[in-house]
């Protein structure tokens, strides 16, 4: 049987979606170096594909921890309505958790969103609820393919909270945090240290509930067996 192919980000998002019949993939936070990873397969080698993670909150009644689950994705391509069959088993899933869920369209970008006023500009243009940086580039796979695709993104960083410059730079390519790297950045500029709290602090909420989220979903991911 094929595996449910589940796209990430960092690798700590991709040791929770791995598991059996699960094939996870994610690139370090480059959208370029996710593009070439999945323009590399031969054949799709799946039966579904996933966005699996944690992303950016632009609707600002979104706290760090709530759960988006994707109606659709918005990139510079347009927007791809994710599939219905999906994001209902997904629902039904993680209504049996203690989470906060939302569907919701998600926006898709190739640069990090830093700035607060970023985040309000892309929440206009897009009306999605959270941003991420693999979910438009997995949506495309997924369609070159004929193939389903859902996204689940648990809000980090909530929309009125800006991110320091370093961040975008922070991860090394398989995922992991560049730890050097960030105390380099705070040794330049240390008035970063309280936005790195934060971050941390609101990243903890992020992957307590992504990992519930993993949990109820169960071996499958929330989608229905074949």
């Amino acid at each position: 049987m094929l595996p449910i192919l589940a796209v990430t980000g960092l690798s700590k998002e991709a040791r929770l979606a791995a598991g059996p019949g699960i094939e996870a993939v994610g690139a370090g936070g480059s959208p370029a170096r996710l593009r070439a990873l999945l323009d590399a397969r031969v054949t799709a080698g799946c039966r579904a594909v996933v966005s699996f993670g944690i992303g950016g909150g632009l609707d600002p009644s979104l706290l760090p921890g709530d759960v988006v689950i994707a109606t659709g994705i918005v990139g510079d391509t347009g927007r791809r309505e994710t599939d219905v069959v999906l994001r209902d088993a997904i629902h039904s899933a993680l209504s049996r958790a203690d989470l906060t869920t939302h569907s919701a369209d998600l926006a898709g970008v190739d640069a990090a969103v830093l700035s607060v006023a970023a985040k309000v500009e892309l929440h206009g243009r897009t009306g999605a609820a959270a941003v991420d940086m693999e979910s438009h580039v997995a949506a495309d796979f997924a369609a070159r393919h004929g193939l389903p695709f859902a996204a689940i993104r648990v809000v980090c960083d909530p929309a009125g909270r800006a991110l320091p410059a370093f961040v975008a730079t922070a991860l090394k390519p398989n995922g992991d945090p560049d730890i050097p790297a960030v105390l380099t950045a705070l040794a330049r500029r240390p008035a970063h240290l309280l936005a790195l709290i934060r971050l941390a602090r609101d990243s903890g909420r992020a992957f307590a509930a992504l990992s519930q989220c993993r949990a109820s979903l169960g071996p499958n991911l929330g989608l229905p067996s074949p």
